[in-house]
């Protein structure tokens, strides 16, 4: 078995240390706020299977950088706006990676802490596409 420099659990770790964490019910009061926008990084099956944040963007993980990037050309005008980004994915891992790349490359985002496993328990409001077939 190959041996790692870090391993995935470091990484999060470090990430977490350095990035702006939203708590879930915090996240939910934000939900109703204009000026934010939750960006959900999970896979196009995650949301069909568990729903979204109404209103929520998806960003694909594997795009993210490409997106934010005004450089880029798959740069996303949404992300010009003025607004605060707090991403999501299933569990808090993904996102806090996400955030902690954004942060180097000068993007200011923050990420919810826990995921949408927690925005679920809590009660937060949850969309379904309309094709959605559930579990």
């Amino acid at each position: 078995m190959r041996k790692l420099k870090l391993s995935s659990a470091q990484m999060v770790a470090a990430a977490r240390a350095r990035i702006e964490e939203i708590e879930t019910e915090d996240a939910i009061t934000m939900a109703a706020d204009p000026g934010v926008v939750f960006v959900d990084i999970r896979d196009p099956r995650e949301r069909q299977r568990s729903g979204f944040i109404p209103g929520s963007f998806h960003a694909p993980r594997g795009m993210v950088e490409f997106w934010i990037d005004p450089e880029s050309p798959y740069f996303k005008a949404i992300f010009a706006e003025d607004k605060k980004f707090v991403f999501h994915c299933a569990s808090g891992w993904r996102s806090a990676l996400t955030v902690a790349t954004l942060q180097d490359m000068g993007f200011d985002a923050a990420h919810l802490k826990h995921g949408f496993s927690s925005w679920e328990r809590a009660g937060g409001p949850i969309e379904f596409p309309e094709d959605h077939k559930g579990t």
